[in-house]
C-alpha cells in the first residue's frame, strides 16, 4: 500500500503485515507535518494550536526546516521577520492575544540566530505565554570538527550555545536523532497547553538531524486535540475561604492575568458586586474587571494609582486572583500594612498560590469565583456600606487629581499624561493599546480605562524594550477587528523598529504611537529620585568641555525612519494634532506611525507606593547621601508574609 503525506508530493512505505504502517521523512519534515495536526480545546471550542511559523533561515536551518516548510508547510503558513528576538515576541503577543490557547512557531539557524531569541524566550517564561522555539544545533555526529559558530566548552563536549535555553524554558529538549521527536513533540504540546506549567518550549535541532530521515509511524501525524482543563477547587478551600471572607472587613481582590486567560471576567464582576469587594489590577490584569464599576480602583502598584495603594495598605484579607504578586505589584513587600492581613490566592499554580502565607486555592479562576460566589451568597457575606462609601470617595479623590494635574494643565510641550488621556478618548471598543517598558506601561496601568472591550495588552514582567511592537503583529494575526495601538518611547523605538518592515509586507495594519522625549527619561527620573543626578539617559551629544554626553540634543526623524519602511507617518505637536492623526490612520488600512513630541520632565502622579531600588551606601554627594537616609526610612515598612 501507498501512503501519501499532505502536501505537493509524497514519499512511499511499504506495509508489511503485522506492522504498523511508516512513512519515510525528514525530521523536519515529520516536524512540519505534525505541528499542522494539533488543536487545542477548551469549553467546547477547538483551534490550531500551531498556525504559523516564523522563522530566519541560515545554514543550520535553510536545508533542513526551510525545506521542509517549502515542501510540506501547506497548512503552516510561513512568516518572514526582520529579528529573531522580535519574532519571538510576536509569539507571545499572538498567545496572549488567544488566551493562551494558541501560539506560533519560531525557527532560526545556529548561533547568533538561536541567541538573539533568548531575551524572547525569557519575556514569554516570565510572563506565562506559551511560545514554541526550534534553534538550529551543532552537528550531532561531530564529523566535522568545530563547525562554524560553536562554542567549545572547555569542560563539557555537548554544551552548544543553546544550553543558554535552559533556565529560560519551561521545556527544553536536544533533538541528536530523527526518532527523538516523537516523544519531544507531545511533550512540548503538553507543556504549552498547561496553564500551570505553559511558557517557552525550546527543541533544539542539531543542523545534520534535520534533514535525516526516518520512517516514522502514520499515527504520529493523526489529529490531536489537547484539552486544557479547568481545575476545580477543592470544597473544603471554598469553605476556608468563605470563613475568612466572613471575618474580613477591609477586602480586596487583586486581578491578575491569570483572570484574562481563563475568560473569568464576568464571574470576578459579579463575585466583586456581590459581596461589595473592591477590585485592583495588575499589568498583566489590566482589563480582568471589563465592566465600569464603583469598586474599580483602577491599577495597582508602584506605577499603578495611589487609590489602589490606599486600599491595599489598609487591607486586612487580600484575595488574589491568578497573580503571582511580582514586586511592583506589592511594593516589594512594602504595601500590606493592616497588621493582621490575611492572603488567599487562586492560582493554577501551586507556587504562586501559596506566596504570601496564603490559603492556597488551586484551581481555574472562573471555576474558583463561581463556587466562592455560590457559597458566598449562601453564607451572606457583603461588606459594610461605610467601606464601599470609602472606596467611592477614594477614587473620586484620585479621578480629581486627575483632572487637575491633567486635563487642566497648560504646557507648551505636551505631556505624555496627555498624551495617554487623548488616546483613551479616541479609543473605541474592540481597539488595543500596547505597552511594555519604561514609563508606557506605567501611565497606562494608571489612567487607561479597559472597561467596555477597550482592550489592553502591558509587558511587565520582563519589561522587555523591544517588545511592544512585534507583540502588536501577534495582537493583529489574532485579531482582525479594532485598531491595534502599540505606543512606545522613543528609546523602544531605537531598539527595535524593523517590524514595521513585517507589517508592511503581511499587510499587518498597526498603529505606532511615538512619545518622544528625547531619550529614557523614565529611567532618568528614577536615576535623579535615588541617586540626585542624571547621567546617560538622553539622547545628547559628547560635550567636549565635560567628556560626557551632556551635549546638544540629537536631531531623529523617527517619521522618516518609518516612512522608508513603509509606513505612512505623522509628526505631531498638539492634542488636535495627535486627535486627526488617530483619525486618519483608522481610517487607513496600511500600517501608520505618530510621531508626538512630549515634555522631557514631565512625570505623571505619583502612586505612593515604595519599590526597593538601592541607593549608593556610601558617597562623596551630600545629596546622595541625604536620598540613602530617606531610602533606609522607607525600607523599614518591608513585612514578610508567611
Amino acid at each position: 500500500m501507498t501512503l501519501l503525506l499532505t502536501g505537493r508530493k509524497g514519499n512511499e512505505s511499504m506495509h508489511t503485515p503485522g506492522k504498523e504502517p511508516t512513512i519515510r521523512l525528514t525530521a523536519a519534515q515529520a516536524i512540519v507535518k505534525y505541528l499542522q495536526r494539533q488543536y487545542s480545546e477548551r469549553d467546547g471550542f477547538r483551534q490550531r494550536l500551531v498556525p504559523a511559523m516564523f522563522g530566519i533561515f541560515g545554514h543550520g536551518n535553510v536545508t533542513g526546516m526551510g525545506q521542509a516548510l517549502e515542501e510540506y508547510g501547506s497548512e503552516l503558513p510561513y512568516y518572514q521577520p526582520c529579528n529573531e528576538q522580535s519574532m519571538v515576541h510576536t509569539a507571545a503577543g499572538f498567545a496572549r492575544a488567544k488566551r493562551r490557547l494558541a501560539t506560533l512557531a519560531c525557527t532560526t539557524s545556529i548561533g547568533p540566530g538561536a541567541t538573539n531569541m533568548i531575551t524572547g524566550a525569557a519575556a514569554a517564561t516570565i510572563n506565562r505565554l506559551p511560545v514554541l522555539l526550534f534553534p538550529s544545533d551543532i552537528y550531532a555526529n561531530r564529523k566535522q570538527g568545530p563547525v562554524l559558530q560553536q562554542l567549545e566548552h572547555p569542560s563539557a563536549g555537548d554544551v552548544s550555545v543553546n544550553d543558554c535555553f535552559r533556565p529560560v524554558s519551561r521545556f527544553f529538549d536536544r533533538i541528536t536523532r530523527p526518532e527523538q521527536i516523537l516523544t519531544a513533540l507531545p511533550e512540548a504540546m503538553r507543556v504549552l497547553t498547561d496553564p500551570a506549567e505553559t511558557g517557552s518550549v525550546t527543541l533544539c535541532l542539531c543542523q545534520d538531524v534535520q534533514p535525516e530521515a526516518f520512517d516514522f509511524p502514520v499515527h504520529f501525524f493523526e489529529e490531536r486535540e489537547w484539552r486544557i482543563e479547568r481545575r476545580l477547587p477543592d470544597p473544603k478551600r471554598i469553605r476556608e475561604t468563605v470563613e475568612l471572607l466572613r471575618g474580613a472587613r477591609r477586602p480586596l481582590i487583586i486581578a491578575g492575568g491569570g483572570v484574562i486567560y481563563s475568560e473569568a471576567s464576568r464571574q470576578l464582576e459579579h463575585f466583586s458586586r456581590l459581596c461589595g469587594v473592591p477590585v485592583v489590577e495588575t499589568h498583566a490584569g489590566k482589563g480582568a474587571h471589563g465592566q465600569p464599576s464603583d469598586l474599580l480602583a483602577g491599577g495597582l502598584g508602584t506605577t499603578g494609582n495611589p487609590a489602589a495603594t490606599r486600599l491595599a495598605a489598609t487591607a486586612d484579607l487580600i484575595l488574589c486572583v491568578g497573580t503571582r504578586l511580582s514586586d511592583f505589584d506589592t511594593g516589594s513587600q512594602s504595601g500590606f500594612q493592616h497588621p493582621d492581613v490575611r492572603f488567599i490566592n487562586i492560582n493554577v499554580c501551586g507556587r504562586d498560590a501559596y506566596k504570601q502565607g496564603a490559603l492556597p486555592l488551586l484551581a481555574d479562576a472562573r471555576e474558583a469565583l463561581e463556587a466562592l460566589a455560590g457559597a458566598a451568597e449562601e453564607a451572606g457575606i457583603e461588606t459594610e456600606p461605610s467601606y464601599r462609601r470609602e472606596v467611592v470617595e477614594i477614587c473620586r479623590e484620585w479621578n480629581d487629581v486627575c483632572r487637575r494635574e491633567i486635563d487642566e494643565q497648560e504646557a507648551e510641550v505636551m505631556l505624555q499624561t496627555q498624551l495617554v488621556r487623548t488616546l483613551q478618548e479616541e479609543s473605541q471598543p474592540g481597539d488595543t493599546v500596547i505597552a511594555a517598558a519604561g514609563s508606557p506601561p506605567g501611565d497606562i496601568l494608571k489612567f487607561w480605562d479597559a472597561t467596555g472591550a477597550r482592550h489592553c495588552h502591558l509587558e511587565f514582567g520582563y519589561s522587555c524594550m523591544g517588545y511592544e511592537l512585534p507583540a502588536g503583529l501577534g495582537v493583529r494575526m489574532a485579531h482582525s477587528q479594532g485598531e491595534v495601538v502599540v505606543f512606545i518611547g522613543d528609546g523602544t523605538y531605537l531598539m527595535n523598529p524593523t517590524e514595521l518592515v513585517t507589517a508592511v509586507q503581511e499587510g499587518l495594519k498597526l498603529t505606532v504611537v511615538i512619545s518622544e522625549n528625547r531619550g529614557f527619561q523614565c529611567i532618568r527620573g528614577l536615576q535623579e529620585l535615588r541617586s540626585g543626578q542624571a547621567f546617560g539617559n538622553e539622547f545628547r551629544r559628547r560635550n567636549s568641555e565635560t567628556g560626557r554626553l551632556d551635549g546638544d540634543y540629537l536631531k531623529i526623524d523617527y517619521a522618516g525612519n518609518a516612512a522608508s519602511m513603509g509606513a505612512r507617518t505623522f509628526n505631531v505637536a498638539t492634542k488636535e494634532e495627535l486627535c486627526q492623526a488617530l483619525r486618519q490612520a483608522r481610517q487607513d488600512s496600511r500600517t501608520c506611525v505618530i510621531v508626538v513630541r512630549t515634555a522631557r520632565d514631565a512625570t505623571s502622579p505619583p502612586s505612593e507606593l515604595f519599590w526597593d531600588f538601592m541607593v549608593a551606601e556610601v558617597s562623596q554627594d551630600p545629596l546622595t547621601r541625604e536620598l540613602r537616609q530617606r531610602y533606609d526610612e522607607e525600607r523599614r515598612l518591608q513585612r514578610f508574609h508567611y
